[in-house]
């Protein structure tokens, strides 16, 4: 993916997590695996490994990563938590700060294009009725439209 921070003119590229579905005992979606974040303009990257839960055990959701600077080999700084609540920073310094609490973050309404106005593959466009129909609780229509 690419995000791009339009005050700063700053482009980051970065790769995702894998989704997995655990369907043993209670049933969740996890996220897990190895990405990165990476800024050609400033140097700066990130390295973050989403921990899939242990089978016993273990906690939901952590998360760990090392931000390093331009051509440093070690991190300036560590973060470990969960990515959906409290992750926290312990600096080179010496510093221990919260890094983000996503509890507390505010949400953000997207800016979608009507679907009137949307090509027909866009994927609003594309899964409208797969969507409808899990709104309406209706599983058979939603596999139907899916297919």
């Amino acid at each position: 993916g690419c995000v791009t921070c339009l005050d700063y003119d700053e482009h980051y590229i970065l790769t995702f997590p894998n989704g997995y579905g655990s369907i043993l005992t209670v049933p969740w979606i996890e996220l897990g695996g190895e990405c990165s974040i990476n800024c050609s303009k400033t140097g700066y990257n990130a390295s973050i490994v989403f921990h899939t839960k242990p089978f016993y055990g273990g906690k939901k959701h952590r998360i760990t990563a090392e931000i390093f600077s331009p051509n440093d080999k070690k991190p300036f700084c560590s973060i470990e938590g969960e990515w959906n609540g409290v992750m926290y920073a312990k600096y080179t310094t010496g510093e221990n700060a919260v890094f983000i609490d996503t509890k507390k973050m505010p949400t953000i309404k997207k800016k979608v294009r009507k679907l009137e106005d949307q090509d027909d593959f866009e994927s609003r466009c594309l899964w409208k009725d797969v969507t409808y129909n899990l709104k309406i609780r209706d599983i058979d229509a939603a596999t139907a439209a899916k297919h």
